[in-house]
């Protein structure tokens, strides 16, 4: 019986780590004021008849904290890339010197911080939406099972606390993300 009480408490586990690393995948997405390779994650490249992810045609460097740089392996591709950048409507004009691919990168301005301040915030509920989810999913398949009423008991508050240090591990992260993204 503690098995089944255990796989339940193992897979929710599970299932608020993937909340966690979604999280942090998405806060990639929502610039801070400094230049990163990770701004341009999202643009896709038609490479020889296929979508490619623009880090694997091209090396994406940035040399200081306002300038991307884009240096395409086949030269060839330069127009290509600067097209996709323009198409992923990422808020970035691409500059090509015929070599390479320039961004610079615009300071924020209070209003544009406040914004992605309120977007990560958005991001940091919907992960937590998912780790009450996970709680609700562990609470329903922990009532299903034929066990004590104490055995029960004991896992929901298992289950409990375990949504409660996910949440507060959510809530840490997206304080760390504000930070960051007020800190002019």
């Amino acid at each position: 019986m503690n098995e089944e009480i255990d796989f339940i408490i193992d897979s929710t586990k599970e299932s608020m780590d993937a909340a966690i690393k979604h999280l942090e995948k998405q806060f990639v997405n929502i610039r801070a004021g400094k230049a990163s390779p990770a701004m341009l994650g999202s643009v896709m490249i038609e490479y020889y008849g296929s979508m490619t992810p623009l880090a694997q045609v091209a090396n994406v460097n940035t040399p200081d904290g306002r300038t991307i740089t884009v240096q395409p392996w086949e030269k060839s591709m330069l127009h290509e890339i600067e097209r996709a950048i323009l198409i992923a409507n990422i808020g970035f004009t691409p500059m090509n010197n015929g070599e390479t691919i320039i961004i610079n990168v615009p300071p924020l301005t209070e209003e544009r911080r406040r914004e992605l301040a309120k977007q990560a915030k958005s991001e940091a509920e919907d992960a937590k939406v998912g780790i009450r989810n996970a709680r609700k999913d562990a609470n329903n398949d922990i009532k299903k099972l034929d066990a004590s009423e104490d055995l029960k008991k004991n896992a929901e508050v298992d289950i409990q606390d375990l949504t409660d240090r996910y949440v507060k591990k959510i809530e840490d992260i997206l304080a760390v993300k504000e930070k960051e993204i007020m800190t002019v």
